[in-house]
């Protein structure tokens, strides 16, 4: 009886995919693959019930989603991959079409990088002339209130990809979207390292509850983003300061 139900379950899928199913059969079908010989329904429905919501479960870490019965090591790894791997597809699928002309362009583009992360990280996202994202990636993980930028990491992977301009961002998982000090910091020390080799830092983007703070939109804040090698004369640094 269960087989019938899950080959009734895939064809539903390959015939209508997924905008049909109700929350729980997307995490029924996908569980069959974990669980091969046992009604996923129930343990599908225990998840919905202990976390909420659909995107509950798939943000849940692998520890948490263990906690919940039926749910096993590999069950709990499975929906994990799920997860980072839609998250991935979108964010490799945009690459090529992506163009940024304002930090708001950016700001929509990478709030949705952030969800569910219950850790600081740090992006850094490489860009040419004209805009056009080359490349982006991870490259700091850190605390829950706090991160630190790697000096090499940072020239590297612009080197690497040829970016002439770069865009940092990371979170703030406790919500807060202000800059610390230290983030001040950072971002002061990358702005150096990246114009002395004649990159332009265009924004530092700090991302809390699906919303950005755009450094680079603050006015105190501007100083730390004009470059000559974008033919900002000195002079002009210093008028907004």
């Amino acid at each position: 009886m269960h087989e019938d139900h899950r080959s009734r379950l895939r064809e539903q899928f390959r015939s209508a995919g997924l905008e049909t199913f109700p929350p729980h059969n997307v995490l029924e079908l996908l569980l069959f693959y974990s669980i091969p010989r046992r009604d996923t329904n129930e343990i599908a429905h225990n998840l919905i019930n202990y976390f909420g919501s659909l995107v509950n479960v798939m943000d849940a870490a692998p520890a948490e989603l263990c906690k919940v019965e039926g749910v096993g090591e590999a069950s709990a790894t499975l929906i994990a991959f799920a997860a980072q791997l839609a998250r991935r597809y979108l964010a490799e699928q945009s690459v090529e079409k992506a163009s940024f002309r304002s930090s708001q362009d950016f700001q929509s583009y990478i709030a949705s990088k952030f969800l569910g992360k219950k850790n600081e990280i740090a992006y850094l996202f490489c860009l040419d002339n004209a805009g056009r994202l080359l490349h982006q990636c991870q490259i700091s993980l850190g605390t829950k209130y706090s991160v630190s930028l790697d000096n090499r990491t940072l020239l590297e992977t612009a080197f690497h990809h040829n970016a002439t301009k770069v865009v940092l961002a990371h979170n703030h998982p406790n919500g807060l979207r202000a800059p610390s000090s230290n983030d001040v910091q950072l971002t002061e020390a990358a702005a150096k390292l990246y114009r002395e080799v004649g990159i332009q830092l265009l924004d530092h983007l700090i991302v809390a509850d699906g919303e950005c703070f755009s450094m680079a939109d603050q006015r105190k804040f501007g100083r730390i983003f004009l470059s000559n090698v974008m033919g900002i004369e000195r002079q002009q640094a210093a008028d907004i300061t």
